[in-house]
């Protein structure tokens, strides 16, 4: 059996303790070194982070709107409109200047998505007392004629999809706000092909017979109002 020397032990400990103590000791230092580096870093990386930031603010900066505090109210006026159907209609609409041989030098082209909704009804405040009258007990209502209270694009939707300027030629300004106005009278154009004012008509004749059936009248004819 061999013996050990508990000097021996005692020093191998007071070693293994030492080398524990530097390891930790240098493990702390460097968390410090790290600490400082990153503490002085911060500064310089927080301005270049500001300064890019002020740089994409000019690059694309953000519009200011900034709204008049006096407000004009022209007229107030009572309606008594009866809104029975409504079309989302999209349009592409292509609008352009300078066509042409030297199209490519004095061109200016857009395309245009457009979005628009149109609204249609009868104007109820057009009946009058003598519209309405009881012929051996059929109802007789003479309904005005159907017309469109709304025809116009929705902003949100409504986009510039291309646009195409040539070398020499500056971007038209009103080339957008024209090809958008060309945009609303196609959009009402083609509600009015499909018939929204027939059907506008034949909405508003169902919901009124089933007015009128709730307040006790069994038999109801509708009367067109000439214009």
């Amino acid at each position: 059996m061999s013996n050990v020397n508990p000097l021996n032990s005692s020093k191998l400990i007071a070693r293994i303790i030492l080398i524990l103590a530097g390891i930790a000791a240098i493990w702390f230092l460097v968390g410090l070194v790290n600490n400082s580096i990153n503490n002085a870093l911060n500064p310089l990386q927080q301005t270049n982070h500001e300064l890019g930031t002020q740089v994409a603010n000019l690059l694309h900066p953000t519009p200011t709107i900034i709204p008049d505090p006096v407000t004009i109210i022209n007229e107030v006026q009572s309606l008594a409109r009866l809104e029975t159907i409504r079309y989302n209609v999209e349009k592409v609409i292509t609008a352009e200047t300078g066509q042409g041989t030297f199209a490519f030098l004095i061109q200016d082209r857009l395309l245009l998505v457009a979005h628009g909704l149109v609204i249609a009804g009868i104007d109820m405040a057009k009946i009058k007392p003598e519209d309405m009258w009881l012929d051996q007990g059929v109802l007789n209502v003479r309904l005005p004629e159907a017309e469109v209270f709304v025809a116009t694009l929705d902003n949100e939707k409504t986009y510039v999809y291309e646009r195409d300027t040539g070398i020499l030629k500056s971007p038209d300004p009103n080339l957008e706000t024209t090809a958008r106005q060309a945009a609303e009278e196609e959009i009402l154009k083609a509600a009015l092909e499909d018939g929204i004012l027939d059907q506008a008509m034949t909405n508003a004749q169902l919901y009124l017979r089933w007015f009128f059936e709730t307040l006790g009248y069994k038999q109801i004819n509708f009367v067109l109002l000439t214009p």
